[in-house]
């Protein structure tokens, strides 16, 4: 028979509802699963690339001080502002092309730091 510990505990309760089988917390209160916003210098910075995208250009925003929900939402923000589709990979936010100082000016109103990289 096996232990009630060894099975994962209670997974759902009535007053929180499901429940994390690591942490034992709410779901909405879960953080195990989360990793911490990375650690950068304070600037964000904006470039242009082209490199691997058969020549199309891409607006790069490296080294924003969030975690990757709220990237996600910055990113899409900035998309919808620019009029372009684009992502969020490895904590980079790419916007179709060129956009700088669109993206440039929308940053500086939210209160970052921008640098202009590259050329």
């Amino acid at each position: 028979m096996k232990s009630k510990s060894s099975s994962g505990g209670l997974v759902y309760s009535t007053d929180t509802g499901r429940m994390c089988p690591v942490c034992r917390q709410p779901i909405a209160q879960c953080t195990c699963g989360q990793k911490p916003a990375p650690k950068t210098d304070g600037i964000v910075r904006v470039s242009r690339e082209t490199k691997g995208r058969a020549g199309k250009g891409v607006t790069l925003v490296k080294g924003v001080p969030l975690d990757a929900t709220a990237l996600t939402a910055l990113g899409k923000q900035l998309k919808a502002a620019c009029g372009s589709g684009g992502t969020v990979k490895d904590g980079v936010i790419e916007v179709q092309g060129d956009h700088c100082d669109t993206v440039i000016g929308l940053l500086q109103k939210q209160g970052y730091t921008v640098k202009r990289a590259g050329g």
